[in-house]
């Protein structure tokens, strides 16, 4: 073969290449997500409790410890499995099945009654529970647990989730927001870095869930969460909790001591495909409207603790003024006033409201004398952020 036929051929390949269609290189690969887990229908209530006592008045923090009890009795009648946080761990990962109708115990913050009041019950019944401390509490004295009833309880098969360091409260946080960018971050990885660590070295347990203090959770806070390895965060927005929950703002039934409601909202299941059910599984409140104005509307959910509480009543015929009288869920009877020229009975709330929500009663007599025979009532909402507080400010 001549060198100059083997040019032509070397100049004849080069052009049938050239003429070749234009392959696409692959596209980069994309990083694996995780799967998606299907929905099992199963629900859980997380319940969220602090401080018992056998003789202190119950409030919003303080269950009374015979209630406690009952509550525990309560599961157990209904049939409601109280599994650990393993367990939920592995079911929310679609490792595990779990019945349709569990419960998962939590208590927040590391008060020393959970140790003489509430865990011979748990004992008693066999229930596991986790408990969510922050770091400043441990050994703090006074009503605090101390390290080795942790550790007793840790030993017994207690698990261990972390609370912050300090246990701020929203104003905390607004305050290092409007600092700036990187205070805010220092403050966060303080709180909620430093406390992972010490509670793995305190008590040597790996800790892999989180408990948002007052359930407050801002934009600055999910990508730490992440970062210091939380698999779970519980907020104190009540609600079931399914598979496709997000992990970072899981719901939790915060347990009051003066509003028995919650809990038998928590421990209240229904078919999910129900009509009467949430997209939670949860109950939806049927929400029913008053022959007269009133505010807040009915079911309306409001981010202010101290409203003003009021009813237009100037179509109520043949009303005797001086019968009105306004109860309001926390308070009983208010001194509610009454303006003639409006028709207008209202009362403007002086102690913050506490409770996730609020009912208003009103009743009332005619000139003769009669009593109305069906009191005007509803009920509304207070937004997660002001539900929830502790009694000292």
């Amino acid at each position: 073969m001549t060198q100059l036929t083997l040019f032509f051929l070397l100049f004849a390949s080069l052009v049938l290449r050239a003429q070749d269609p234009v392959v696409p290189a692959s596209p980069p690969a994309l990083p694996a997500q995780d799967p998606v887990v299907p929905d099992d229908g199963v629900r859980v209530s997380v319940l969220g409790y602090h401080d018992f006592s056998t003789t202190q008045p119950e409030s919003a923090m303080h269950l009374r410890t015979s209630k406690f009890r009952q509550q525990m009795e309560t599961l157990r009648q209904l049939g409601i499995t109280v599994i650990s946080l393993n367990d939920f761990i592995a079911w929310k990962k679609g490792e595990m099945k779990i019945p349709e109708k569990s419960v998962l115990l939590t208590f927040d913050d590391g008060w020393k009654s959970v140790y003489t009041d509430a865990w011979p019950i748990l004992r008693e019944f066999n229930y596991p529970f986790t408990l969510y401390l922050y770091k400043n509490y441990v050994d703090g004295g006074g009503k605090a647990l101390t390290t080795p009833m942790i550790q007793e309880m840790v030993k017994a098969g207690a698990s261990l989730g972390s609370h912050s360091i300090t246990h701020p409260y929203p104003i905390t946080f607004k305050k290092f927001q409007k600092t700036g960018a990187d205070a805010i971050d220092v403050f966060l990885r303080k709180e909620m870095g430093e406390s992972k660590r010490f509670l793995e070295s305190r008590f040597g347990v790996k800790i892999s869930t989180y408990s948002y203090p007052g359930g407050y959770v801002t934009p600055e806070m999910l990508p730490l969460v992440k970062e210091f390895g939380y698999t779970y965060c519980f907020t104190v927005q009540p609600g079931k909790v399914k598979r496709s929950t997000p992990d970072d703002t899981l719901s939790r039934y915060m347990i009051l001591g003066n509003y028995d409601k919650i809990f038998d909202l928590a421990t209240r299941f229904v078919d999910p495909q129900s009509p009467d059910s949430g997209p939670d599984g949860s109950p939806t409140p049927l929400i029913q409207p008053t022959p007269y104005p009133v505010t807040p509307e009915p079911g309306a959910i409001i981010n202010s603790r101290l409203p003003i509480l009021s009813a237009g009543l100037s179509k109520v015929e043949n009303l005797d003024p001086d019968s009105l009288v306004m109860q309001v869920s926390g308070f009983g009877e208010v001194p509610a006033t009454f303006t003639s020229h409006t028709g207008q009975f209202s009362w403007q709330v002086n102690r913050r409201l506490r409770l996730p929500s609020c009912q208003v009663t009103i009743h009332w007599k005619d000139r003769s004398g009669k009593a109305t025979e069906t009191p005007l009532r509803w009920s509304f909402q207070i937004d997660r952020e002001s539900a929830y507080l502790p009694d000292a400010e």
